[in-house]
């Protein structure tokens, strides 16, 4: 049984990972401010206190053949921008923190590290231009060049003993263990009878994020970078299900999607790894609908 510690694992795209590597057969540990709740995996979990600010503790890795670091430090619900008012201090937990951690699973002979960054380091390019692992990166917010800083100081680490790999993540949507899902609140407005503004984005379903993770701590993985990425998403088309089934609404309108810089995924695809595309979406904002108390209207 293989043993991975999840750093973040009680947060969004996290707690995907981690149940992922529980319905694997894994013993999973989370690393993280707090306990994850009750019942909020499937399987046991154990945990390990962590904070960014100060990860000085070996004993952390004791006993852990994988690493899986998710952990980011933000304000709530924010990611770019996520630094608010304090840059220096977010540079100083999701930087120099993370390349800590790095350093010491490496000297406590931990074997794989897979580090999950951002789409956000490509920064702005063409419009319309396709991103590969080769599109020289260039982040135009600080979340961006803390990921590709962060990157790069895993990727200096490799050695015979150590394998860093890297997985470049883009917009991340399902209902994760706990509950939480980001189209909630959308599909709560637009239910509501409020105006929705036309808006198209690249999106991962989250459980195809952690079967890439776990695909890249298999065998025979060389250290990397990869990108993450299923589909462009309009928000008319997520609305569309809600609609479906619930009262006559207008929708949104469909928005210019033509210079979105879409993310190539061939190097992970030629591993095998196959996400949901249009099956998975429709099925989860169908569940999701499902689950939400009804609309109060205006």
């Amino acid at each position: 049984m293989t043993r991975v510690l999840v750093s973040g694992g009680t947060g969004y795209v996290g707690s995907f990972l981690v149940q992922h590597f529980l319905d694997c057969g894994h013993e999973v540990t989370v690393a993280a401010r707090r306990v994850p709740p009750q019942g909020m995996f499937r399987g046991v979990a154990g945990f390990r206190p962590l904070v960014l600010e100060n990860p000085k503790d070996p004993s952390l890795f004791e006993g852990m053949d994988w690493f899986v670091h998710a952990a980011l430090d933000h304000l709530p619900e924010k990611y770019r921008g996520g630094e608010g008012s304090d840059p220096e201090g977010f540079r100083r937990r999701n930087l120099d923190g993370s390349v800590v951690l790095f350093e010491l699973a490496r000297q406590c002979g931990v074997g794989k590290v897979v580090f999950l960054s951002s789409r956000a380091v490509y920064g702005t390019q063409a419009p319309g231009m396709v991103l590969t692992e080769e599109t020289p990166p260039r982040p135009d917010t600080l979340y961006g060049a803390v990921k590709l800083a962060a990157e790069q100081a895993l990727l200096d680490m490799a050695g015979p003993s150590f394998c860093p790999l890297v997985l470049r993540v883009t917009g991340v949507y399902g209902t994760a263990p706990g509950g939480r899902d980001k189209w909630a609140a959308l599909i709560g407005d637009f239910l509501a009878g409020r105006r929705i503004e036309p808006r198209a984005a690249t999106e991962v379903h989250g459980r195809d994020v952690a079967g890439a993770a776990a695909m890249l701590l298999g065998d025979d993985i060389p250290a990397g970078v990869f990108n993450v990425s299923d589909m462009v998403v309009d928000r008319r088309e997520v609305l569309a299900v809600a609609h479906a089934s619930g009262p006559d609404l207008a929708l949104p309108e469909r928005a210019d999607a033509a210079g979105l810089n879409v993310m190539s995924t061939e190097k992970l695809r030629g591993l095998g790894w196959k996400p949901g595309g249009r099956a998975l979406l429709e099925a989860s904002v169908r569940s999701l609908c499902g689950s939400l108390p009804a609309p109060e209207r205006g």
